[in-house]
């Protein structure tokens, strides 16, 4: 039987195009090769595409792929793809992977991919519509404001006015389309919140300012099949700074996972795995997604960070969790390439 070519697209444009290249390097090298031809497609800073030969895929940055590319790879126009591959293994995280830019284009070309559709990936990046999502549906989320850069710029003393009248510090500045807590700042004091929604406002042109929440950091990947959206086992979080910094997401040593969680009630486990299936259904993901949250001292569990996507480098949440539920990476990645192909199959226009 012919092997189905899977286009594993990594890199990118975005600020997590590192965290891209680990995740589409570690689902290459485990995807079932009974089964599957990988074709590893880089795009470049410049949003083009590469098939990159599989010595280029051990390189250790996007910067340092970038300069092997016009000798060593060969680059593919966006309509030609589907001549390639017949589905994509979308490896891209943040700005322009996440977020519907490269389900819709294919969508057009007619490919089937990972992960929610056009509007879900939308949503999923969004952290402010996706809280008055969320709310409008009964789910627990942090109490946040959004500050425009319009408005900034115009009057940043009236700004700080209103953040001060309902946010006591701590408190968190963080743009609303980033992941991995790029351009994230904890505000301790009123002086550090110029200072944080200007460093947010260089990744965006708004910012959200969100309550501090005092207990335990979770995330859960929540995956789907035949039609049935389950949780996987829930992973509890102690980084070693004073938030879930990116170091902390992606430096050796610098966090503490528990998988299954250490100090978290089995009770209230289940019930995680219950709220985060609700959030996965609210924003309309499909497939997969990984929904983070905080377990509170008085026993609520909040939403804060719903995911269509997750990291999937060895040491990922998404892997974790999978061999807590007796999978091997390779069962994993198939099962999420099975799942879409359904999925793709019963839709009735884009996903």
């Amino acid at each position: 039987m012919e092997k189905l070519r899977i286009g594993i697209i990594m890199g990118g444009m975005s600020s997590e195009r590192e965290v891209s290249l680990n995740s589409g390097r570690n689902v290459y090298d485990h995807l079932d090769g009974e089964f599957y031809r990988g074709v590893p497609i880089f795009m470049d800073a410049d949003s083009r595409f590469w098939i990159i030969p599989w010595q280029l895929i051990s390189q250790n940055t996007t910067v340092d792929m970038a300069e092997h590319l016009e000798a060593e790879a060969r680059a593919i126009a966006y309509e030609d793809l589907k001549d390639e591959i017949d589905f994509a293994f979308i490896s891209l995280h943040g700005k322009y992977g996440d977020d519907g830019c490269i389900q819709g284009l294919l969508e057009l070309l007619r490919i089937p991919y990972t992960g929610p559709g056009v509007l879900a990936s939308a949503l999923g990046m969004d952290k402010h519509v996706q809280q008055k999502i969320l709310r409008a549906e009964g789910l627990d989320v942090p109490r946040s404001m959004i500050v425009r850069r319009q408005d900034w710029d115009s009057d940043r003393e009236a700004v700080m006015r209103d953040i001060l009248g309902g946010f006591a510090p701590p408190c968190f500045t963080k743009p609303i389309r980033e992941g991995s807590s790029i351009g994230v700042a904890r505000i301790d004091d009123a002086n550090a919140l110029a200072q944080g929604i200007e460093n947010a406002l260089a990744w965006d042109n708004a910012v959200l300012v969100e309550e501090f929440l005092d207990g335990v950091e979770f995330s859960a990947i929540v995956l789907e099949q035949d039609g049935e959206a389950r949780a996987l086992e829930v992973t509890e979080i102690h980084p070693q700074s004073a938030y879930y910094t990116y170091d902390d997401k992606y430096m050796p040593g610098r966090c503490r996972k528990f998988t299954p969680p250490r100090t978290i009630p089995r009770d209230r486990a289940d019930a995680i795995k219950a709220q985060v299936v609700r959030a996965f259904h609210a924003l309309g993901f499909r497939s997969y997604g990984r929904i983070d949250g905080f377990l509170l001292r008085d026993g609520r569990i909040l939403i804060t960070d719903p995911n269509s996507s997750s990291g999937m480098a060895p040491s990922s949440f998404f892997f974790e969790q999978a061999a807590c539920a007796g999978m091997l990476p390779s069962m994993m990645i198939s099962r999420l390439i099975e799942n879409a192909l359904e999925i793709h199959r019963d839709k009735r226009g884009p996903l």
